[in-house]
């Protein structure tokens, strides 16, 4: 399937990668690796613990046309990388990429996720957590307990970092892999399983 949070098998996840974007990705030849924005207007702004990432989208970048949209162009803002990544934290989505942003300690997210499992109820999607916000339409806020000066690369993997749109996680829940819907120059036309 097509789910950026539940794909392992790397066809998918090179398809996915065309369909869906991170913040940021690699510059393509580029010696030694350079990681350069993709959605992002710039690198991010870094404290100097490397505690603190702040990423501003460019505006102007749109999810691609779907039904869901119902025929109104969806633009990606920040709040779309703040699902995404809670995403990752929600026990009723599987996936092997929670690691890379546990390791990572992002302030009260782990913590949230426990309580969920705890009380067996849904992810509050909603809820604060002060590792994980967004500041203003186009930017937002990652917090860590740790310094990580390595964690932009956790921001350039589209198979678990790209932005989902949560109208269409929601339309699609019982099919989403089916259904990949990002901002990518590509788009799934047809998927014989």
């Amino acid at each position: 399937g097509f789910d950026p949070l539940t794909v392992g098998d790397n066809t998918s996840i090179t398809i996915l990668a065309h369909i869906f974007e991170s913040p940021y990705t690699y510059a393509r030849l580029a010696e030694p690796v350079t990681v350069v924005p993709q959605t992002a207007a710039a690198l991010p702004e870094v404290s100097d613990d490397f505690r603190r990432f702040v990423v501003t989208l460019q505006p102007g970048i749109f999810f691609a046309d779907d039904a869901v949209f119902q025929g109104r162009p969806r633009e990606l803002v920040a709040a779309d990388y703040v699902y995404s990544i809670k995403r990752l934290y929600d026990p009723a989505v599987k996936t092997e990429h929670l690691f890379h942003f546990e390791n990572a300690r992002l302030l009260g997210l782990s913590e949230l996720r426990r309580r969920v499992i705890a009380s067996k109820s849904p992810f509050p999607y909603d809820e604060p957590v002060a590792g994980l916000r967004a500041l203003s339409r186009y930017s937002f806020e990652i917090r860590l307990a740790q310094p990580n000066p390595r964690f932009i690369h956790v921001l350039a993997a589209p198979n678990y970092c790209g932005a989902v749109a949560r109208e269409v996680v929601e339309a699609y829940a019982a099919d989403l892999a089916a259904h990949p819907v990002g901002t990518g120059p590509y788009r799934l036309t047809e998927w014989r399983r």
